[in-house]
């Protein structure tokens, strides 16, 4: 089968087009051709290392310490079930199902054999290439959001609102009744508007710790403005959900913070009830992925330099089938 390889640290050259060996599902997985994949930033910062140090040790450490074992990379897709394990009942042949790889990695590749438990029955209003662009932003919105415990009428801010994890968690804060202030470049801020933000702010223009205004609730999804700034911006019983933290924040989020404050850190657990849940969100209408540009399999460098930019909204798709 066709397949993207990860060769190298460091630049998308380093991503290679090769033949590879189908995969075999093991007794608890499924098979899937994959039809569509996507590009997240996360993909990005793993190929090039460009995660805080402590990260980018262990994962020198668990991948290889000068270069890669050969890796084929991406964490969602969608596509349609080939072969089930043994012990697999949930689905069958021919089943068109999305889901998340995890550290599994593997979805730049025309087949992928995942755990049964990693994936769902595509949500039936989406196209695959849609549905691809759901699962990790999604879930992984879904599980800050949701612990901060949003209520009717909160003013709930997200800092990186343009991209994969943003978008879907604009709608997300909505769905659970918050009002929404979403903060990214300028040329973003009329797709935001379009997907329910009440309030936009270009970030190359104002500050939102310096506005004056105060938030319910602060989601920085790039987890690149000041910790003190953004606990100074939150209303007393504020929570600052801070993702893509590095080892300062992770310490600080321990200090207390004083008028009832909360720090929420971590990361989704990719539970197939989420999934679920998600998945009923979209067909009831509540969610839909934005997607920005497709490319074909074979040029997944290019699309990867086009993420590094930092001009995506939303999703960059990769088609395989």
């Amino acid at each position: 089968m066709k397949a993207i390889v990860w060769t190298k640290y460091g630049s998308p050259d380093g991503l290679q087009l090769r033949e590879v060996e189908k995969p075999t599902p093991q007794a608890d997985e499924v098979l899937i051709r994959v039809h569509a994949a996507t590009v997240t930033a996360g993909d990005c910062e793993i190929r090039g290392l460009k995660l805080p140090l402590g990260y980018a040790l262990l994962l020198r450490l668990f991948m290889g310490i000068r270069h890669p074992r050969p890796t084929i990379l991406g964490q969602e897709l969608s596509g349609e079930v080939v072969d089930v394990g043994t012990e697999v009942s949930g689905f069958k042949v021919g089943d068109a199902v999305f889901g998340t790889t995890g550290l599994r990695f593997g979805a730049y590749a025309e087949y992928n054999a995942l755990p049964a438990t990693s994936v769902a029955h595509k949500p039936t209003n989406l196209t695959h290439e849609e549905a691809a662009g759901i699962p990790v932003g999604a879930l992984e919105a879904l599980h800050f959001l949701r612990s901060a415990q949003i209520q009717p009428g909160e003013r709930v801010l997200i800092n990186g609102a343009g991209g994969s994890i943003g978008t879907l968690g604009v709608q997300l804060a909505r769905y659970y009744g918050g009002t929404v202030t979403a903060v990214d470049s300028g040329d973003k801020l009329p797709m935001l508007r379009s997907i329910g933000a009440d309030q936009m702010l270009d970030y190359q223009r104002e500050d939102f710790i310096r506005s004056g205004q105060q938030w319910d609730v602060i989601f920085d999804v790039t987890g690149k403005r000041p910790f003190g700034g953004c606990l100074q911006a939150l209303k007393p019983g504020g929570r600052y959900l801070l993702s893509n933290a590095g080892l300062m924040a992770n310490l600080r989020a321990r200090w207390p913070k004083g008028n009832g404050k909360r720090v929420i850190l971590g990361t989704s657990t990719q539970a197939i009830d989420d999934l679920l849940f998600i998945k009923g969100l979209v067909e009831a209408g509540k969610l839909k992925p934005v997607i920005d540009r497709h490319y074909p399999l074979e040029q997944l460098p290019e699309a990867h330099r086009y993420v590094e930019t930092g001009r995506k909204q939303g999703n960059v798709v990769i088609t395989v089938v």
